[in-house]
């Protein structure tokens, strides 16, 4: 998930902790040392095995909680009857890294070299696990909440891959419900918006093929990096000149390669690239605008052009009626200042599969000010913690009483 489009808050900057129980306050030092033994082992895309292991061993020490693992491999799901007929809800928390170098130098640093919690996901299933500790121990609520621990948000889609799996028939739910961390925002201040609130996420390929040959003599070659200079200035005129400017859309080149000799013209180059927008005309738009240019631009060089387009992630679209029930869980424990307005950003997440599938609503809670989220000198502020699982336990006390 990208830290530079998340939205930001309409509020002050001064974190409130009025309304957090003390039967939570008492879990921090807990929950706290849950955070950082998940942020020293950390396991990317589809291959958190100790982490779910972790995960479930914990749901099953809390009592009550019916535990399923094995949902899209790493996939854990528990759930917890209330005391009584009532609404069922997803609460989900993302669980895996990123392939990055830790560079933060704490006691508790990755100790897998070239993987860190890099965005968070350590906080957020923590928090998940602390208010499904109180919940299980409580069980002042009707209803079920089912606590959804979700393995691969980042780039390869693992809410999809969980849905696809069966995860809403094996557990229904009413509604579902996301939140993740935001570097910037005040520490424990939350921020909320009813629509779309992040971008669809697309990719591109691009492979331009010329004519190799020697670079003393480019008149008996094509040359594909010369071809390929001008379909990435070209892609640029997409936004400029091609979109409704009232409509979001960023195409960005992102790698560009090709070549190996020094003095060598070689016979292909390839440029990748990203796409992101809100609407899918404008996604329609985009995406028939870059195999174009792509492919005229080639041929008018004497080449020629292959591009292969993927749909990742559809845009987050937060339902309005749950978005006010999340927001107003927010108000029963956090002072009105520290709750504001998210605004959408070009993002993505893939929470967004779910919210295509159940209506439910996806948030942000501040950690402060500190390095971005995908930095390697990023780590969680465990002092929201108990913010958090205050939200969590506030949206099932409000939505299932």
């Amino acid at each position: 998930m990208s830290s530079n489009d998340l939205a930001q808050a309409t509020q002050d900057q001064t974190p409130a902790v009025t309304g957090i129980a003390e039967a939570i306050l008492a879990q921090v030092e807990e929950v706290t040392n849950w955070r950082r033994h998940l942020h020293a082992h950390p396991e990317t895309a589809f291959e958190e095995v100790n982490t779910a292991r972790f995960i479930a061993e914990k749901l099953r020490s809390f009592g009550g909680i019916e535990v399923h693992e094995g949902i899209a491999g790493t996939g854990v799901v528990g759930v917890l009857e209330g005391d009584g007929s009532g609404p069922s809800i997803g609460l989900r928390a993302d669980i895996d890294a990123l392939d990055i170098t830790e560079a933060t130098n704490l006691p508790w640093a990755s100790t897998i070299p070239g993987k860190m919690h890099a965005c968070g996901h350590d906080g957020h299933t923590a928090m998940l696990l602390g208010a499904a500790k109180y919940l299980a121990a409580r069980r002042r609520f009707k209803g079920r909440v089912v606590f959804i621990f979700q393995p691969a948000e980042e780039n390869e889609g693992g809410a999809r891959v969980m849905i696809e799996e069966g995860l809403f028939e094996r557990f229904p739910v009413d509604k579902v419900f996301g939140l993740h961390n935001r570097p910037g925002l005040a520490a424990g201040s939350m921020a909320f918006a009813p629509g779309p609130v992040m971008a669809g996420y697309d990719l591109f390929h691009i492979r331009v093929m010329g004519k190799g040959g020697h670079a003393a003599k480019p008149n008996l070659a094509i040359d594909p990096i010369v071809i390929s200079s001008h379909v990435v200035l070209g892609l640029q005129s997409i936004v400029s000149r091609l979109a409704d400017p009232a409509k979001a859309l960023v195409v960005s080149c992102t790698q560009i390669n090709g070549g190996e000799a020094i003095n060598a013209i070689p016979g292909s180059v390839t440029i990748a690239g990203t796409v992101r927008c809100f609407e899918p005309e404008v996604q329609a738009m985009a995406e028939a605008a870059i195999k174009r240019i792509a492919q005229t631009t080639a041929e008018a060089h004497g080449g020629e052009a292959q591009v292969t387009y993927e749909h990742r992630y559809p845009p987050t679209v937060n339902d309005p009626a749950a978005t006010t029930d999340a927001r107003n869980a927010a108000l029963a424990v956090f002072d009105a200042q520290a709750v504001g307005v998210m605004l959408p950003g070009t993002g993505s997440e893939d929470f967004a599969f779910m919210l295509e599938k159940k209506p439910g609503s996806y948030c942000l809670l501040g950690v402060g000010d500190g390095p971005s989220v995908h930095n390697p000198a990023y780590d969680f502020n465990d002092a929201v913690l108990p913010h958090g699982m205050a939200y969590w336990v506030a949206l099932v006390d409000s939505l299932c009483s």
